[in-house]
C-alpha cells in the first residue's frame, strides 16, 4: 500500500510532499488509529539516563522541525522522537529548491538551513502534549543571522525555554546547511557550551557530530563533549562527501543508503573509546533491521533513521522491531542490552 502512496507522492517536489505527509499525519483520528503500529517488545526495552525507552528506533531531527506531528508519529512505534532543529527566532531556511531525492540510491540531499517556526510557536505546542508517553529530545541551533561569537546565546535560550519540555537536548553544530555552523565543532567551543548549557537545565545533552572528519578528530570532539559533561553521543549528521554519487549537487548533505557504510565506520571508531562512557547514538544510512543490529552489536545504544523512513513508510519501526527481535533471540540474547558493544 505505502510503495504505490509512495510513487503518487513522488511525483510532487520534495518539500511538497513532506507537506502532504504531515497533513496526514496530523489528520483525522480515525487515520491515525488505522497507522497505529506501536507494539511492545520487552527484550527491546532499555533504561537510560532515567528515561524507559521502549525500543531502540528513532527519528532524527529534521522530520519534524516545529514539534506539529509528535503525537502521530508516536502511534507509528517509535522509541524515542526528536523535534526540531528549531532556534530562537523563525526562519525561512535557504533558497529553493533545497530537497532532492536520489531514488534509485535510495538517499536524499539536503540544503534546508534550519527552516522552522522558532521557539516560542514551538513551546505553545510542546506545552500541551508534555509530559509525553515517549522520550523527547529537543534539537537546537543557532539562527542563520547569529555570528558564530555569538552563537552560545542561542543555544542558551533555548536551553532555558525548554528545560521543562523536553526529556533531553540534542546539540546541532554539524549541519552542513548553515553558513559555518561546523567551525563551531571545535574542543574550546563544544568544552565552553556544553559547561554553561548545564547551569541552566537538568536535562541530559546529547551532542552530534558531521561524518565528514577524521577518526581522530571525532574521537577528540566526543570526548571533550563528554567530558564537559554530555551524556550523549550521536553519530552522524549528513555528509558533504559529493563523491558518494554521480547524481550529487555541489551543496547540501546527503543522507540515505549512499552514507551506510561511512556512518557504521565512523560510528565504531568512536564506539570503541566511548562504549559504557556515554549513551551511544548511531544515524546514518540505517535502512533496516539487520543494519540496525549491526550498529548495535558496534556498541549503539539507540539508532536514529530518517530518509528510510520515506522510502519504507509507515510501517518501518513495526518491521524493525519484530526483526530485531528475532535477530536478538536467534543470537541467545535476552535483552537488547546484552547485545551492545558485543562486536567492539
Amino acid at each position: 500500500m505505502y510503495e504505490i502512496l509512495r510513487n503518487l507522492l513522488f511525483k510532487f517536489e520534495p518539500e511538497t510532499a513532506h507537506r502532504i505527509a504531515e497533513f496526514s499525519l496530523r489528520g483525522t483520528n480515525f487515520m491515525q488509529n488505522f497507522m497505529n503500529y506501536s507494539t511492545q517488545n520487552e527484550i527491546l526495552e532499555q533504561n537510560l539516563l532515567g528515561l524507559k525507552f521502549k525500543n531502540p528506533i528513532g527519528l532524527a531531527g529534521g522530520f519534524d522541525k516545529n514539534a506539529t506531528m509528535i503525537n502521530p508519529l508516536a502511534k507509528l512505534g517509535f522509541g524515542f522522537l526528536e523535534f526540531g532543529t528549531f532556534t530562537p527566532k523563525s526562519q525561512p531556511g535557504n533558497p529553493k529548491p533545497r530537497l532532492f531525492r536520489l531514488k534509485e540510491e535510495e538517499s536524499l540531499q539536503n540544503a534546508m538551513g534550519f527552516n522552522n517556526d522558532g521557539a516560542a510557536p514551538i513551546k505553545r505546542r510542546i506545552k500541551k502534549i508534555y509530559p509525553f508517553k515517549i522520550p523527547l529530545i529537543a534539537n537546537v541551533g543557532k539562527n542563520k543571522i547569529t555570528p558564530n561569537d555569538k552563537a552560545i546565546e542561542d543555544y542558551l535560550f533555548l536551553a532555558r525555554e525548554f528545560s521543562e519540555l523536553c526529556d533531553a537536548f540534542l546539540i546541532n553544530v554539524s549541519s552542513p546547511n548553515t553558513p559555518n555552523l561546523r567551525d563551531l565543532q571545535e574542543v574550546n567551543f563544544i568544552e565552553t557550551l556544553i559547561c554553561e548549557i548545564l547551569k541552566v537545565t537538568n536535562r541530559p545533552i546529547f551532542f552530534k557530530i558531521a561524518p565528514d572528519m577524521s577518526d581522530a578528530q571525532a574521537i577528540l570532539l566526543c570526548q571533550t563533549a563528554v567530558d564537559a559533561g554530555a551524556k550523549g553521543i550521536v553519530v552522524n549528521n549528513t555528509s558533504v562527501d559529493y563523491s558518494l554519487s554521480a547524481n550529487s549537487r555541489d551543496f547540501g548533505g546527503i543522507s540515505g543508503k549512499l552514507i551506510c557504510e561511512k556512518s557504521r565506520k565512523l560510528f565504531a571508531a568512536v564506539a570503541k573509546e566511548l562504549h559504557k562512557k556515554a549513551v551511544l547514538v548511531s544515524c546514518g544510512g540505517i535502512c533496516d533491521a539487520n543494519e540496525a543490529y549491526r550498529r548495535i552489536r558496534l556498541g549503539a545504544n539507540l539508532v536514529e533513521i530518517f530518509t528510510a523512513f520515506i522510502y519504507v513508510g509507515p510501517q518501518i519501526c513495526l518491521n524493525f522491531n519484530k526483526n530485531l527481535e528475532k535477530l536478538l533471540q536467534n543470537d541467545g540474547f535476552k535483552s537488547i542490552s546484552e547485545a551492545i558493544g558485543v562486536d567492539l
